[in-house]
């Protein structure tokens, strides 16, 4: 069983500036939850115990966000604020930790997860990129939880992806199967390769890769050797490459929704989904958005 996950929350953010000037993207809050909160709850649904993220100086909020704030909760207790006190100690179970790791240099995701080793050890582990949401609301099990077991019954590094526009292909990392297969949601199949970035012309499927892995610890010693590629940077996609052509890799196609949290519209519209359902804001958000709507013609 996968019990470590490695989170990594070190970029800059760019994409989300200004807001992501003095805070943290990762800290930006869908209703009432940071996005880091809900990749967390993901991961701990899948069974990890163990989360390692992958900072820098400037990230120190996320760090302080999972640790105890003990004055706030002295506050809150002696207000009566019980609901409140609850819902700051249940952010995480006492049985998963948070782990911080410093990447010195923003050389890349290959380098990132590099950072993570020491912790690691040679255990297999997950990786999710900590500004995409994957929301299973209406599964028994995660994606996430599905591919852990999947590696322990193969031993294979599992990608998981989901198609996207083919004018969208140039946006992501595109994985090949085999000529002509196809991949149904909820489904695995054996990877030939991964395109990082193609043209739709050149593009072998429109199968993007998601931002969630679950790999084994060789993954290690290859990002070791990888030289930088794409940005002058060390590139996961050159690394899972070569674990590719020596154990094989698996594609797991997802059966939830993906949100990019990092960009404008899928923060907006993860938001959006979030809130219709929340329990205490939901229905009234509902009403008001209806309204909207009718009174825009």
């Amino acid at each position: 069983m996968i019990r470590k996950a490695v989170l990594p929350v070190a970029g800059l953010g760019t994409r989300f500036l200004p807001a992501s000037k003095a805070i943290p993207k990762e800290m930006l809050s869908v209703v009432d939850k940071p996005v880091i909160q809900l990749v967390v709850e993901e991961a701990i649904a899948a069974g990890i115990k163990e989360i390692i993220l992958v900072t820098h100086a400037a990230k120190k909020a996320i760090e302080d966000h999972f640790d105890t704030h003990y004055e706030l909760e002295h506050t809150l207790a002696q207000r009566g604020k019980t609901e409140l006190l609850q819902t700051l100690r249940e952010l995480l179970p006492s049985d998963v930790r948070v782990i911080s790791v410093r990447q010195g240099q923003p050389l890349g995701l290959g380098h990132a997860i590099l950072c993570a080793r020491e912790v690691v050890g040679d255990q297999p582990f997950a990786v999710l990129l900590p500004d995409v949401l994957v929301d299973n609301h209406q599964q028994d099990q995660t994606d996430l939880a599905l591919m852990n077991q999947r590696f322990a019954q193969t031993g294979q590094a599992q990608i998981l992806v989901d198609e996207v526009a083919r004018e969208r292909v140039h946006q992501y990392g595109i994985v090949a199967l085999q000529q002509g297969q196809t991949l149904a949601a909820g489904d695995f199949a054996a990877m030939q390769a991964m395109v990082e970035k193609p043209s739709a012309e050149a593009a072998p499927s429109r199968l993007a890769v998601v931002g969630r892995y679950v790999l084994p610890a060789r993954i290690f010693h290859l990002l070791e050797k990888t030289q930088p590629g794409a940005g002058n940077e060390i590139q996961l996609t050159d690394a899972l490459d070569q674990l590719l052509s020596e154990q094989g890799a698996e594609a797991y196609r997802m059966q939830g929704v993906t949100y990019d949290c990092g960009d404008k519209l899928g923060y907006l519209q993860a938001t959006l989904a979030y809130g219709l359902r929340h329990p205490q804001v939901g229905a009234d958000f509902a009403a008001y958005l209806r309204q909207s709507l009718l009174q825009q013609g």
